[in-house]
Order: structure tokens, then C-alpha cells, then sequence
């Protein structure tokens, strides 16, 4: 069905359906006499109470016509409760027809908001359809009655009354199109605001891993725009209907007041006047009030419910072709990302949908590079990708960085001077929360510095080109439902080749992982991971980005001593790679090329022997770390770890709960369902 025709149609389908139970419309009308004649009563028996009774000195005959007016009242309750039993017998059916229609669109298409369409669409139109029949039955049975009772006690009343009743009938008339439109707008605005965040809020998390947080932001911001908009036009043509009700329901009350004098001296009874006064307040007023705010506001409501539920199945999309260079391949938020995405900076498109996130090492141009291309540099990648390289610049630069969690607090970071050359290893450590995961965060530009600039390959940091030079893997790795692939290729634009993708995994160490749970297509539960397999999954997938700066950020603290030491010596005979490791055992700094102390004013740059020589704060660390601790109570340690560290110890980056993990340009802050609270923000290992 054609948006276009979609009015016309539906409208044509209710004058079917409504045609083929012209016997239930002949009872519901049948029944709506007896209210007709209860309105008829309401005005016609005062007027006689009055004229012919109390007026006229005869109490008795007044209060029998107000006994006829109480039987009218009963008779009409009687008929009320008959026209809604004629009512069910007319909207349940539509009922059926409509859960028929999803039900059987549901399995033809397998379309994923049949449950929504069972559960609230169809009974909203059920109810929607009875309130709109009940509310037109009654004010045309009633107008009926009203008009009549009005002309039964004198013609002279139709003239006072019905012009301002038909002025705002016919203003009602002339709005009720264009309000329409725009309570469709409104309904079709906060529908779309209510998808967008129901897509937007499963997926923070990767929002904030792809660095997608602005833009989500503005296009969130953007639906929300759109519903104000689609509000304030509604709000102003409902003016209009607070117009029409005040023309047609309270204006005939005030010329009924102002006109009394010469509608008495035109021979209209007092008690006709009392009687016309009644039949516009008691009838005519609600009646159109229940009118113009049943039929403006739930009709067009019951025409968007009716287009959706009754729409033909769409005919198969035409397979589209593809652009030059690939395949966009989509996902939501919410469900499983595909293993490679073309896109560009993640974001919504036209049908609602999220490209998959880049991640940090992602670059929007990167080519797909052949097979015999999979050994090439990290940097090399990255320039490949459209992206400039500073020629000769040190793959990392800190010059008098300084940064504080506040500006009273004590600096962590204190005008540090730093240059590492490309291919460089580098391993940092210190006394637990000296700020050696600040400055990871410093450098994957998470944080920024209070004083002081960093750059990356020569790229200021933070900057969207030094973002796509680096990867950070914290302690707490990420791990999201899907393939084994779509998990290890999250930070590749390309798709992986599977020899390069089972190559890294041998080369990191999680082959065995691989190979137990079926290979990279088998799917992942992360929850079914222990912390040191996901370590290994996030170590393979930041292996096999394009970022030449690896950050690990005790990435390898759930890990044995060996498979540690397989993993960190990977990274470092890996093409063009600058390896930065914040260390938890003395065997990461032994193998690191250079060692940076972090130990407040004691802070010392250089190899493990030459600190061990010229540092006594390096040496006293040292001995803490290969020193047999007193016999105490204390967590048990990894079997064979000569080194005696607790392999278990928190980075506690975030001491919220919500550690920062570095999957995209920007922070994430990770669910604290199995991370431990570190303390106060500043607080790390």
C-alpha cells in the first residue's frame, strides 16, 4: 500500500466493513432512540413543569412532568447499556480481523513487531474505534433530540441557538483534516523519538566504545527537536478547537441570557427558556466537547494505528547493489555486530539502524588489503588507509604533561618528559595508585592533561588521527555476543583474512580458545568466558588492528606468567609496533627495552639494570616484587608465579564501579557486573 493512499484505503476498507454489519448499525441506532428521547425529556419536561405546573400554581402537574423526565432518564439508562452490548458486537470483530492480519504477517514475514502489534496496537485501535463510535452515535442522537425539543417548544429558540452550533460545527469541520495531520505528525515524531532511544540505549556501551557519543547525541537531540516541533503545531491548531467548542457549546448560552428579553416578549415561555437553557447545557455542550476531543485526537490516532496494522506485505527489496569498495554491512545497537563494517563514524542512518562501531583503530577509507598483504606494519596499514604520518616524529612525545583529578588535588602527574622512538617497549610501574593507568588514559587521549602536551606519531593528543594510532586494552577487556570473528576483527574496517585472524590468535596465544570453542565462527557468550580468556580475546583483536601504539593497562594481570609473557612478546615482535605496558610483575619490566618509574618525586627513566643500579625506589619495588612475603593471610596466588604478585589486582581507574574501557576515541564506562570498585576516581594500580 502507497503511503499516499493509505488514508483513502482504510477509509474505504471501514465502509466495507461497516456495510457488512449494517444489522448491528440497525440495532445500535434502534437502541439510541430511547437516548434521543431521554434528551428530548431533558429540556421538553422542565419547560412544562414550569409553564403548565409551578408557574401556573399547580404543584402536581409540575412535579409529574419532572417524573417524566426521571422515567426518560431510566429508559435512556436501559438504552445506554444495550448500545454498548451493540458497540462489542461491532468493534470485536475488528479485533479478530486485525490480530488475524498480524498474526499471519507475523509468520509470513517474520516481522519482529507482531508482538507489539498483538500486545498494544490492536487493542489500541479496538478501544480507540469503540470511544469513536460511542462519541458520534451520541452527539448525532443527541444534536437529534436537542433540535427536536427546541422546536417543540418554540421555533424562535432554533434561531438563537443553532447558528453559533453550526458556526462551530463547521469550524470543527474545517480543522479537523489539518489537526489531524498534525496529531499524525506528533504520534509519528514521538514514535520515532521512542525507536531511536529504545535503539540508542541498549547500546551505550558500544556507543561510547566507537566514540559515537556526539553523534548520537545530535541525532538523538535532532528527534527531539522534531516531536517539539510537531507539539507547538498541534498545540496551536487545538487553539482553533477550544474556538469551535466555545462557538457551537457556549456561545448559544450567552445569546440564550442576552436574547431573553426579546424571546420573552415574543411570546417564549419562561419555562421554554429554562427548557433551551437545559438542552444546550445538559446535551449539546458535552456532547460537542465529547466530539471534538474524541474525533480530533482519536481519530487520527485510530488512522495511523489502522495503516501499520493493516498494511500489505512489502515485495522483497531488490538486492541493492554494491558501492565501490565493499559491502556496508549494518547492525543495531543491540544485537550482533557483523565482523566488518565500511562505514564511516557510527551513527543512525535513514532506517534507524547503526553501522557496526570502528572501534579505535577504525579508519572510514581503509582499503581491504590482499591476502599476501597480512604481515605489512601496523603503520603501514594506517597510512595505506588516507591517513599522514609525521616523517621522523617519535611514535610517542610527552612533554611537561601534568594532570590532577582536581584543582586542589595533588598532581598524579607532574610535568613528565617522555619520547619514545617507533618499535619502542616500555614498561610502567610504580606502587599501586601512583597513576600509571592515568597516564595510559593520558596517552589514549581518555584524560586530558592539565598541563602539558602529548602527541602521538607526531598528531596531538586528543585528535581524531592520534585516536586511530593507538589501542588501549584495560584491564577489564570487552567482550560482546556474537562470532569469535566479529569480536576479534571489532577494530578492523576490513575483513580479516582467516589465515591472518587463526595467525594472531597462535601468535597471542589464544589458539587453544579458538580451537575449543569450534573456531571463528563459533559464537561467544561472554559471560561464559573467564576473565583471562576475554583478556585474550581483546589482546588478539587489538594484535590484529592498525594502531602501531599498544597500550597494555595490566591487560595481562588474569593471565599465568606465560602466557603473559607470549602475549607481550607477540606485541613487541609485531611489525612496527610500540609497545607501552603497565606492569604488575617484575618479568614485564625485564623484558621491556625501557622501564619508567612513576613514583612521585622519585619518578626514573631507563633500562631494568641501570634503575635497578642508580634507583633505590626501583630496588625497593624490585624486592617487593621478588621478595617471599611473610606467612599471613592473604588471596592465593597463580601456581608457579615466581614472581609473587597477585595476578588478581584491581586497576580500579574508576572507582564509581564503571571502569574506562578504551575501545573507541572516546571513554566508555564498563558495567561493574565483574569489576571490583577501586575507590574514589584517581584511585589505581
Amino acid at each position: 500500500m502507497r503511503e499516499g493512499s493509505a488514508p483513502s484505503g482504510i477509509h474505504g476498507r471501514g465502509l466495507r466493513y461497516l456495510r457488512a454489519r449494517w444489522r448491528v448499525l440497525v440495532r445500535l441506532g434502534g437502541w439510541s432512540v430511547l437516548e434521543t428521547g431521554q434528551t428530548f425529556l431533558t429540556g421538553y419536561a422542565p419547560a412544562r413543569a414550569l409553564d403548565e405546573g409551578f408557574l401556573a400554581g399547580r404543584p402536581g402537574v409540575g412535579l409529574g412532568w419532572l417524573g417524566v423526565a426521571g422515567i426518560g432518564v431510566l429508559v435512556g439508562a436501559f438504552g445506554t447499556v444495550r448500545v454498548y452490548a451493540a458497540v462489542a458486537a461491532l468493534v470485536e470483530p475488528l479485533r479478530d480481523v486485525l490480530v488475524g492480519r498480524v498474526v499471519a504477517r507475523g509468520v509470513r514475514e517474520a516481522d519482529a513487531g507482531a508482538l507489539s502489534g498483538l500486545t498494544q496496537q490492536v487493542e489500541i485501535a479496538r478501544d480507540t474505534f469503540a470511544g469513536l463510535v460511542m462519541v458520534s452515535r451520541s452527539f448525532v442522537f443527541t444534536a437529534v433530540g436537542a433540535v427536536v425539543g427546541l422546536a417543540s417548544l418554540d421555533p424562535l429558540l432554533l434561531l438563537v441557538v443553532m447558528p453559533p452550533l453550526a458556526a462551530g460545527l463547521g469550524l470543527f469541520a474545517a480543522t479537523l483534516r489539518p489537526l489531524a495531520r498534525r496529531q499524525e505528525e506528533f504520534l509519528v515524531a514521538d514514535e520515532a523519538l521512542a525507536d531511536g532511544l529504545g535503539r540508542v540505549c541498549p547500546g551505550l556501551r558500544d556507543i561510547t566504545a566507537a566514540g559515537a557519543e556526539d553523534r548520537v547525541a545530535a541525532d538523538t537531540a535532532r528527534l527531539v527537536d522534531t516531536e517539539q516541533r510537531a507539539a507547538y503545531s498541534l498545540a496551536r491548531w487545538s487553539v482553533l478547537r477550544v474556538a469551535s467548542l466555545a462557538l457551537g457549546g457556549q456561545l448559544p448560552i450567552v445569546l440564550l441570557l442576552a436574547c431573553a428579553p426579546w424571546l420573552l416578549a415574543r411570546g417564549v415561555t419562561t419555562g421554554a427558556l429554562v427548557g433551551a437553557l437545559a438542552y444546550v447545557t445538559q446535551s449539546l455542550l458535552p456532547a460537542l466537547h465529547n466530539l471534538v476531543h474524541g474525533l480530533g485526537t482519536s481519530g487520527s490516532r485510530l488512522v495511523v494505528v489502522l495503516r501499520r496494522l493493516v498494511r500489505e506485505p512489502a515485495a522483497a527489496p531488490a538486492a541493492a547493489a554494491p558501492a565501490s569498495g565493499g559491502q556496508t554491512v549494518r547492525r543495531e545497537l543491540h544485537a550482533t555486530p557483523p565482523p566488518h563494517s565500511r562505514t564511516a563514524a557510527p551513527g543512525p542512518d535513514d532506517d534507524g539502524t547503526y553501522p557496526a562501531p570502528p572501534g579505535i583503530a577504525a579508519h572510514p577509507s581503509a582499503p581491504a588489503l590482499p591476502d599476501d598483504r597480512t604481515d605489512a606494519k601496523p603503520a603501514d596499514r594506517y597510512a595505506e588507509s588516507g591517513h599522514r604520518l609525521a616523517p621522523h616524529a617519535p611514535a610517542l612525545s610527552l612533554t611537561a604533561v601534568s594532570f590532577a583529578y582536581g584543582p586542589a588535588a595533588t598532581p598524579v602527574v607532574d610535568h613528565l618528559d617522555l619520547a619514545l622512538p617507533a618499535g619502542a617497549h616500555l614498561a610502567v610501574v610504580g606502587p599501586s595508585g601512583i597513576g600509571k593507568s592515568t597516564l595510559t588514559a593520558l596517552i589514549a587521549g581518555l584524560l586530558r592533561p592539565t598541563g602539558g602536551s602529548i602527541r602521538l606519531c607526531g598528531h596531538p593528543v586528543p585528535s581524531p588521527e592520534a585516536a586511530a594510532l593507538r589501542v588501549l586494552i584495560p584491564q577489564e577487556a570487552y567482550v560482546h555476543t556474537g562470532t569469535l570473528a566479529e569480536n576479534l576483527g571489532h577494530l578492523r574496517t576490513d575483513p580479516v583474512p582467516e589465515p591472518e585472524l587463526l595467525a594472531a590468535a597462535e601468535a597471542v596465544g589464544l589458539a587453544p580458545l579458538l580451537e575449543a570453542l569450534g573456531g571463528p565462527r563459533a559464537s561467544v557468550d561472554p559471560a561464559a568466558l573467564s576473565a583471562g580468556e576475554r583478556q585474550l580475546v581483546a589482546l588478539t583483536r587489538a594484535y590484529l588492528s592498525y594502531a602501531p601504539l599498544v597500550l597494555l593497562d595490566e591487560a595481562t594481570c588474569h593471565l599465568d606468567p606465560g602466557a603473559e609473557e607470549r602475549a607481550e612478546r607477540a606485541f613487541a615482535h609485531r611489525p612496527g609496533t610500540t609497545l607501552v605496558v603497565v606492569a604488575h610483575r617484575i618479568s614485564s619490566a625485564r623484558r621491556a627495552g625501557r622501564v619508567l618509574l612513576m613514583d612521585g618525586s622519585r619518578t626514573a627513566y631507563g633500562t631494568h639494570d641501570e634503575l635497578v643500579r642508580d634507583s633505590p625506589a626501583y630496588r625497593e619495588l624490585v624486592g617487593g616484587w621478588t621478595a617471599v612475603p611473610p606467612k599471613r593471610s592473604e588471596p592465593a596466588l597463580p601456581l608457579g608465579d615466581p614472581d609473587r604478585v597477585d595476578a588478581v589486582a584491581g586497576s580500579g581507574l574508576a572507582g564509581d564501579g564503571g571502569h574506562v574501557v578504551a575501545y573507541g576515541p572516546v571513554r566508555q564506562a564498563q558495567v561493574p557486573r565483574d569489576l571490583r570498585d577501586g575507590g574514589p576516581l584517581g584511585r589505581e594500580g
